[in-house]
């Protein structure tokens, strides 16, 4: 699990310090790099996007209609 705690201070006043020394160049922000590789990063997001549209297709009208009834009674359970 990546570990995706903040680099910032969490106390107010820790982090108010810290933003002041950003802005007048006492301090730099902390990169957020984490050692990904772009390529994997541009693929993993090009199947992200067609995946959605790849699985309706994929899926037979009746389990569509299932799934869709499904999600409205989630959506809807417990309102008047």
């Amino acid at each position: 699990m990546p570990n995706r705690s903040s680099k910032r201070p969490r106390d107010v006043n820790s982090l108010a310090k810290f933003i002041a020394d950003v802005a007048t160049g006492q301090a730099e922000l902390p990169k957020t790099d984490d050692g990904k590789d772009p390529a994997a990063v541009a693929l993993g997001r090009k199947g992200g996007l067609k995946g959605g549209k790849a699985r309706a297709v994929a899926l037979s009208a009746k389990r569509r209609r299932e799934i869709a009834q499904k999600a409205a009674r989630k959506r809807w359970h417990g309102k008047a």
